[in-house]
């Protein structure tokens, strides 16, 4: 789950990792409000969308209006709050479709002596979190590590201790911070891993880090990504989920409780098992075609469920032909074939549809598709399956 650049800080200032004062705002009004209140000579309007690159991203409706401005008065903080409220941020992280802009962040300005990177994910070849920074902050991180992989630094850590003092000393040494910058790391370091660590976080990210004229760090942007297996430990975060900002038939499939991810695709997938839903995906493109989604209806899926999945399936208007891909372990096959034609019945499918089945009583849920009077194609195995829905697109 994502979160907005200003969640992210509230959570951080709440952890006691120092943040910049800003003011949410809503509204032209709330924007001119907030730089008042601020009572900088130099306030940044920020948009919050969940997407990286906002500073050089662009307006589809004010090509000449970044996503991230200086203001010097109210009355700019107001001008421009009145271009990016309900107008469509494009950056490299959007897309050409870019996302509405219907909240800003207007935020102190600071005396900004460097700007750095710091990232913690989980690294999972070694099985820990690892914090990553570089000096060259402001910048996409796989940029950094492309071209100059040397400015990037690694420090593992136990997540039951969290990063050690040396540990952090040893980063802003890397880092070359002053001394001043190295208590400050002492600090900053520790306690955003701590962050990471306590809220299940599948990343925080923050771009830049900044060090301040004094020599202080402090965090400029904000990105949190948290991990959905361990929301249930965190009730409090369900209200920082925006639906706005999220795919409206991923939002759908996972209240039907689907595993559901939209792709650019012409070719619905319905399969049971994340494994065989990624094979599934592999062997559709290895035979030409382009998957339009990953959707996994899991061991146990109903008639309602499997319903739902071709709805979702079919709302997405580039999908030419579905491939239903089914091993029947703890539901039999013939269950499936039942919700099946269930669906089929209930929704009108009207693109081909190409069933695999395997498993459980497969031979008699051959023998019901082949008996139902449908236009289902049966396929033997997976290979065959791939091959036959990618022809339909050809027919």
């Amino acid at each position: 789950m994502k979160i907005h650049e200003y969640q992210a800080k509230q959570l951080f200032a709440a952890a006691d990792v120092p943040v910049p004062q800003g003011v949410v705002a809503r509204s032209p009004d709330e924007a001119a409000k907030a730089y008042e209140e601020l009572g900088t000579p130099v306030a940044v309007v920020k948009s919050q969308i969940h997407a990286g690159g906002r500073g050089k991203g662009r307006f589809k409706e004010h090509p000449d209006q970044p996503g991230v401005v200086l203001v010097k008065s109210a009355e700019q903080a107001r001008e421009n709050a009145e271009r990016m409220l309900g107008s469509t941020l494009v950056t490299v992280q959007t897309g050409e479709e870019g996302k509405q802009v219907n909240t800003l962040f207007v935020e102190q300005g600071l005396d900004i002596a460097r700007e750095l990177y710091l990232g913690v994910v989980i690294d999972r070849e070694v099985g820990l979190p690892v914090v990553i920074a570089s000096s060259e902050g402001g910048m996409a991180i796989e940029e950094i590590a492309h071209e100059h992989p040397e400015k990037i630094i690694r420090e593992h850590f136990d997540p039951a201790i969290g990063l050690r003092p040396y540990q952090a000393r040893k980063i802003a040494y890397a880092l070359g911070l002053d001394a001043t910058g190295v208590r400050s790391a002492e600090n900053f370091l520790p306690k955003v891993c701590r962050f990471f660590v306590d809220g299940d976080c599948s990343m925080t990210e923050i771009n830049p880090l900044v060090v301040t004229g004094e020599g202080e760090l402090l965090a400029l942007d904000a990105k949190v990504t948290f991990d959905d297996n361990a929301l249930f430990r965190h009730k409090d975060y369900k209200d920082l989920r925006d639906l706005n900002e999220e795919e409206p038939t991923e939002v759908q499939a996972q209240q039907a409780g689907l595993s559901y991810v939209k792709l650019d695709g012409n070719i619905g997938c319905l399969v049971n098992g994340a494994g065989l839903a990624m094979s599934t995906m592999d062997l559709i493109k290895l035979h030409g075609g382009e998957p339009a989604n990953f959707l996994d209806v899991g061991g146990g899926a109903n008639v309602d469920q499997v319903t739902e999945a071709f709805r979702i399936i079919l709302a997405d208007e580039n999908v030419q032909a579905i491939l239903v891909n089914i091993f029947g372990g703890i539901m039999k096959c013939d269950t499936i074939v039942e919700a099946l034609l269930a669906a089929y019945d209930s929704i009108g499918i009207t693109v081909p549809l190409v069933v695999r089945l395997e498993g459980t009583n497969v031979e008699k849920a051959r023998e019901m598709l082949a008996e139902s009077g449908k236009k289902i194609v049966s396929a033997t195995d997976l290979t065959d399956a791939a091959k036959k829905v990618v022809g339909t697109l050809g027919a």
